[in-house]
């Protein structure tokens, strides 16, 4: 299962401490403008070292283009492309090769596979998102086409959270401090906490929020083909998450349906709107024209710069005590990725659309 999509697809390829990481993108539409540096900026948001808060870890990440682009534009041919690995240091990881980390996949893996890669994670890595985020980049190109724009951000770190929703805030301003918060003074107080929690060996989770704007409606498939399913199978694919939501979610449960209605009324254009936008943008599994928003929880980050007490092949308790390039919190460089997941749902969700009506 290492490729994402219907019409669209993503299959990626490649491990932490491996030559690249990379991927083949299929039933991409023709014609649609590539445009490199929006792409390589993409990649960018995702890369670490991007800041004291994130892993040390040095990599350009540069994406080199295989196939399907010719004088710029989509073929419609299959996209190949590659991003290099550049600074592994693999010998951090010696000491885990006979010792399964605890909340990691070491134990599954060894035991379905017969064997790990122990050097990072191998395919368990999160670099592996890189590949997603240049399929997310390559969705956000066509999404233009139709208007579509995608965005998260960073809701909450721990026990600090924003108290509004996204309309509350400007979006852009998460893009201006390194945890991706569009509240200043509350991203303020997020990287306070990352950065003591990084100091202390320990690590952190929290929530991002994702919006996307301009759906049109009906987007989505009767029964087992919901979009707001397909949304969430897209973010339980992100290592480390451990949750999904949409519209209200777990807290509307409390609300009466008096309360969590969405009227419908006349828009003043010809056409119909809702008064509110509890369901969060989706009703009976199809998009309804309204903006979708969704949430995701990620777990705190399972590597730990501190003793834990776990067991080695042999079942032997044991200590161990990871060294190396860690995140404190995934957060920051994980909004690049939950967009990137949510743009290639939507594209993905517009060409089955297109593909049924035709």
């Amino acid at each position: 299962m290492n490729t994402f999509g219907n019409i669209l697809r993503l299959t990626t390829f490649g491990e932490s401490h491996g030559p690249g990481v990379g991927g083949v993108i299929d039933g991409f539409p023709a014609g649609v403008e590539v445009d490199l540096d929006f792409i390589q900026a993409e990649l960018d948001r995702r890369r670490p070292g991007q800041s004291a808060l994130t892993t040390a870890r040095k990599e350009s990440d540069r994406v080199e283009f295989l196939s399907g682009i010719f004088e710029g534009r989509t073929t419609g041919c299959p996209i190949g492309f590659l991003v290099r690995n550049e600074n592994q240091h693999s010998a951090d990881y010696e000491n885990l090769r006979h010792l399964y980390r605890p909340s990691h996949a070491d134990f599954t893996y060894a035991t379905k596979y017969g064997l790990r890669d122990h050097r990072g994670g191998g395919r368990t890595s999160a670099r592996e998102t890189i590949a997603r985020c240049v399929g997310g980049a390559m969705a956000k190109l066509a999404l233009r086409h139709y208007g579509i724009r995608v965005t998260a951000y960073t809701s909450q770190v721990g026990a600090i959270a924003l108290t509004g929703g996204p309309d509350d805030y400007d979006l852009a301003e998460a893009e201006r401090n390194p945890v991706r918060c569009p509240d200043p003074d509350v991203a303020e107080q997020m990287a306070h906490l990352i950065a003591e929690v990084k100091a202390e060996g320990d690590t952190i989770g929290g929530i991002i929020t994702g919006v996307i704007t301009g759906c049109p409606v009906g987007l989505g498939q009767p029964v087992f083909g919901k979009l707001h399913a397909a949304l969430g199978a897209a973010m339980l694919s992100i290592n480390a998450v451990k949750g999904f939501e949409y519209g209200e979610g777990f807290a509307g449960v409390t609300a009466r349906g008096s309360e969590q209605n969405d009227v419908f009324v006349p828009d003043g254009k010809g056409g119909i709107t809702t008064l509110t936008n509890h369901s969060g943008g989706i009703q009976g599994g199809l998009s309804n024209g309204q903006t979708i928003r969704f949430r995701v929880a990620f777990k705190p980050v399972a590597t730990l710069l501190r003793e834990q007490q776990t067991v080695d092949d042999w079942g032997q308790s044991t200590i161990v005590k990871a060294r190396g390039r860690h995140d404190p919190c995934v957060l920051p460089r994980a909004v690049p990725i939950v967009e990137a997941m949510a743009a290639m749902t939507i594209l993905d969700h517009l060409l089955l659309d297109r593909t049924v009506k035709l």
